[in-house]
């Protein structure tokens, strides 16, 4: 059975690029184009074994999307990586206090992304 990894984020290129680094290394992926879609599947389940995350999203960003994530029953502990452009410390303290597990910073090499997932999922 593979590991599903969830990708949220509005840019289909960006999706689109994820998606094929995550397959490529034998993951499954589950896509998401915005913070309220993610949600929606979320609840709907299976539970991924982690969520990665754009911070500027249409209505929900990815803060929020964390944010209310934790609040599902069984996702508590789900790592949740926010995946951005930015790098401001007060963003990712933002991030932080709403749960996220790290922080990512784009373009990000397919090398440091499996790293990152390797050291965040068991067995991965």
């Amino acid at each position: 059975m593979s590991i599903t990894i969830m990708i949220v984020d509005d840019s289909p290129t960006m999706l689109m690029s994820l998606e094929g680094v995550l397959t490529k290394a034998g993951f499954a992926v589950a896509q998401a184009k915005s913070g309220e879609e993610a949600l929606d599947r979320l609840r709907a389940g299976p539970r991924p074994a982690m969520v990665i995350t754009d911070l500027n999203m249409g209505a929900m960003n990815g803060i929020e999307l964390i944010r209310s994530v934790r609040k599902l029953p069984g996702h508590q502990f789900v790592p949740m990586v926010m995946l951005s452009t930015e790098s401001q410390q007060d963003r990712r303290i933002e991030a932080k206090s709403a749960g996220a597990t790290g922080w990512i910073v784009k373009p990000v090499e397919p090398a440091a992304l499996l790293q990152v997932i390797r050291q965040l999922v068991p067995g991965a």
